[in-house]
């Protein structure tokens, strides 16, 4: 069976969704996924790695959300399901790709699912309040979906609560969970760091690290880890704390690093690549992921970078937050706290500094944990089930 994929997020654009998406074009079987996606100027060396699956539009990201890009696309996606003979498509967001998936239902009578992440159905969720036109939108978009994915048990009730205000109640039956994963061949204990402590100057002996990946937005929390700092270096006088990733919250961050005494502490590395994360996360004692809500739509569906620290053996303290405590088995692969709570986060990072059996216990299982479920392969099983039961 051959399925199409309209990805709006696809490699080489990074981020969470993306990697979804190329993730599933390099692990479906040869010749059943055909990804439809955007143009990017990078994308030649990346898309010869999957095969021949995947079709560039003609115009780029920002283009697909015009009338005219959205016409397109949904003419394209519909040339690509006759012309491969496809029988379930994939839409790899509410909007905008949630337009050609509709097109393609109605021309070509081919069945499609959503997929939900948590920010997104937020802002859904304001606009159909905000907008009739959305709603209709919105409305057309998940009322014609046979299944609607969510990443999160978290994202699945909100998702209940949009399906609500659409008047489209009954449509729950269609609501599946997926956990997303990560690859534990790529992201394992034992990956040598020493060439990217000495790029980006980080300290080895008798230093021990936080970490955290993550855009640098408020949702993200930092700023809480970098309050509870204080409280964790008054018991381990030889921690640091690595932040990498960049965004509009990195200058008050670093305000903030100087005005609680701990500046010297903190390193902001700005963005790590994809390439260099597996020996970002082995050089560290502790993965940190202080998630929150905050703002409008600023919120953590599940949270990659957790499961990515947990398959190098990492053992993880998180926040209590949106789709947070479904990437994190509490008290079995870390130890979740309340999300705002800088003294929660230093009593249960300290805990783990101050007990290596403990801290190795944690993260042996998160590698257990990944190695058994979190990981992409089952990704593709649980969503090929669902195309399988769909179309059956």
């Amino acid at each position: 069976m051959t399925t199409l994929l309209l990805a709006h997020d696809f490699p080489p654009l990074g981020g969470g969704i993306a990697r979804l998406h190329g993730e599933l074009a390099r692990r479906y079987p040869a010749g059943e996924l055909i990804v439809s996606t955007p143009q990017d100027p990078d994308a030649g060396d990346v898309d010869a790695q999957y095969n021949g699956a995947v079709d560039r539009l003609p115009i780029g990201r920002r283009t697909t959300k015009s009338l005219p890009g959205l016409l397109l696309w949904s003419r394209r996606a519909a040339s690509l399901a006759r012309q491969h003979h496809v029988r379930f498509v994939h839409c790899g967001n509410v909007k905008p790709a949630g337009y050609p998936a509709r097109w393609v239902l109605e021309r070509c009578r081919v069945p499609y699912s959503v997929f939900l992440y948590g920010a997104d159905v937020l802002s859904e969720q304001h606009k159909i309040r905000q907008s009739v036109f959305k709603r209709r939108t919105a409305r057309a978009v998940f009322g014609g979906a046979a299944a609607l994915v969510a990443i999160s048990g978290w994202t699945r009730d909100l998702v209940l609560s949009v399906l609500g205000d659409l008047g489209l109640d009954g449509h729950g039956q269609r609501l599946r969970v997926v956990h997303l994963g990560t690859d534990p061949e790529r992201f394992r204990p034992g990956v040598d760091s020493d060439e990217l402590r000495q790029r980006f100057g980080l300290p080895d002996g008798g230093v021990r690290w936080l970490l955290t990946v993550a855009r640098l937005e408020p949702h993200k929390g930092v700023d809480t880890v970098i309050r509870a700092l204080p409280a964790i270096v008054e018991q381990a006088a030889d921690v640091r704390y690595a932040v990498a990733g960049s965004g509009p919250e990195r200058e008050h961050l670093e305000k903030l690093a100087h005005k609680t005494g701990v500046a010297e502490r903190v390193r902001f590395l700005g963005e790590v690549g994809d390439r260099d994360l597996p020996a970002l996360y082995n050089l560290a004692t502790v993965y940190v992921g202080a998630s929150r809500r905050a703002e409008r739509i600023g919120v953590e569906g599940f949270g990659l970078a957790l499961v990515e620290a947990s398959a190098c053996g990492l053992p993880v303290v998180a926040g209590n937050s949106g789709g947070v405590p479904d990437a994190v088995r509490d008290g079995e692969t870390g130890f979740l706290v309340p999300a705002e709570d800088p003294a929660a986060f230093a009593d249960a990072i300290s805990r783990l500094l101050g007990d290596p059996g403990l801290a190795r216990r944690v993260g042996a299982a998160g590698r257990h944990a990944v190695e058994t479920y979190f990981n992409w392969d089952r990704v593709v099983r649980d969503l090929r089930a669902i195309e399988s039961e769909v179309v059956a």
